[in-house]
């Protein structure tokens, strides 16, 4: 509920960088790191249905927490993704504590220049608009039947199928529908 509360006034009350000037086309990527409390990431990773064969993309992954649970409780791969090199580092030493350094990867990546179509599920904790941003491609470049997963923020015009709430900690799950 901290976490929420602390990054929601930070982006309400224009604190975040408020010297940059965002619009739909021009988002800042260096989100304040917060991590994601780990009952908000079993509930994220349960929501999803996450499962054995399931690749799970973190965008923005911080710690690399979400695709490390992932590889332990459930067998899936993951990928995890920052532009934090530090966090990049920290991630691939947890997994590698956590005996999951041969189901997950970690990358130093833009999330708005990667690919991530091999996804079958996605998770993101990033600034609102930086949701927003993504929301098209990830409607767009991932496969019917993905989900995603974001914590705090939804993607904007594009409606949940659910929400839930966790100990005050919002999130909110898509899934991918067919192309038309």
């Amino acid at each position: 509920m901290m976490h929420t509360m602390w990054l929601t006034l930070m982006v309400l009350g224009g604190l975040a960088f408020p010297f940059m000037r965002t619009t739909q086309q021009e988002v800042d990527i260096h989100a304040p790191y917060v991590t994601t409390p780990l009952p908000v990431v079993d509930a994220m990773l349960k929501l999803a249905g996450t499962k054995k064969g399931d690749v799970v993309y973190d965008l923005g992954c911080g710690d690399g927490r979400i695709v490390i649970a992932a590889a332990k409780q459930y067998g899936a791969r993951g990928v995890g993704v920052d532009i934090n090199t530090d966090l990049i580092q920290e991630a691939r030493a947890n997994a590698k504590r956590e005996g999951v350094e041969s189901l997950v990867r970690f990358t130093v990546q833009n999330v708005f220049e990667m690919d991530f179509r091999d996804a079958t599920v996605v998770t993101l904790y990033l600034l609102p608009d930086m949701h927003r941003k993504l929301s098209p491609r990830l409607q767009q470049d991932l496969r019917p039947g993905t989900r995603i997963v974001t914590h705090t923020f939804d993607l904007g015009d594009w409606k949940p199928h659910r929400t839930q709430n966790i100990n005050g900690e919002q999130i909110f799950f898509w899934r991918v529908d067919k192309k038309a």
